[in-house]
């Protein structure tokens, strides 16, 4: 006598991809925001998938991943981009998104981009974010670049778009040791236009963004480091390097 199979899983709507390196500290609470959204969503809890991407951490960064019940993805490749692709190439969704595992989303941050990305004229997008705290230093930093999020319709947060127009765009440039995100943004931006779509920057559901970049090097250092950063640039690809290194991919960061 056959018995019926049972009936496989619909895919999830949206697949949230966490890259991550030695986060064990500060990805507890990340999560714990996703599973109020996951919660809250409209289309239900399992219409979300979760992806930590386990950028080659040596801490219990994966452990503590699988015990919130997330997929883990390891990625040996030591690159923020290659973190991004390799949790993309797991992920089941029609929808991918990207977070760091170091902020906390808002609770409608799900229903917010299922709602944008049921309109055609949307190639993707991001939810902005605010920060955990705020000084002079650091409000000064967001004032200088607000300018280029305004023009060109960039931001950060939770960034989001179709799989297919990922995949269309190759994803992160993982060559990139760091401004991965924007050359993502922008080439997704250049794919939509083809098609007459835009980017879109999602409105009151912002995320919290660690701090911790102003605790480790000072709420000022956007104005007293990082003009090094030009003359880093004319110097050459091996300087730049190294600053990626010491600001980006040190584990004290």
């Amino acid at each position: 006598m056959a018995f019926p199979q049972p009936l496989a899983a619909p895919p999830p709507r949206i697949s949230l991809v966490v890259p991550a390196f030695d986060e064990e500290r500060l990805l507890p609470q990340l999560l714990a925001s996703v599973e109020v959204a996951r919660r809250s969503f409209a289309r239900g809890r399992e219409a979300i998938e979760v992806l930590v991407a386990d950028n080659a951490s040596t801490d219990r960064t994966a452990q503590i991943a699988a015990d919130h019940g997330c997929r883990v993805a390891r990625v040996e490749k030591r690159a923020i981009a290659a973190a991004r692709n390799g949790g993309a190439a797991a992920a089941r969704g029609e929808i991918v998104a990207f977070t760091d595992a170091d902020g906390r989303i808002h609770p409608r941050t799900f229903d917010e981009i299922d709602r944008a990305m049921s309109d055609p004229r949307l190639v993707g997008g991001a939810t902005g974010l605010t920060m955990e705290r705020w000084s002079l230093g650091i409000g000064l930093t967001f004032a200088l670049a607000l300018p280029w999020l305004w023009l060109w319709r960039f931001d950060s947060g939770v960034v989001f778009c179709r799989r297919h127009d990922f995949d269309a765009v190759g994803g992160y440039d993982e060559e990139l040791r760091f401004g991965e995100d924007v050359a993502f943004l922008l080439a997704l931006s250049r794919h939509g236009k083809a098609s007459r779509r835009r980017l879109t920057r999602l409105r009151g559901v912002k995320t919290v963004a660690s701090a911790r970049k102003f605790d480790l090097h000072g709420d000022w250092h956007f104005f007293t480091r990082m003009p090094a950063l030009g003359w880093r640039f004319l110097r050459g690809h091996r300087d730049l390097t190294r600053f990626a290194e010491r600001y980006w991919y040190r584990r004290e960061r």
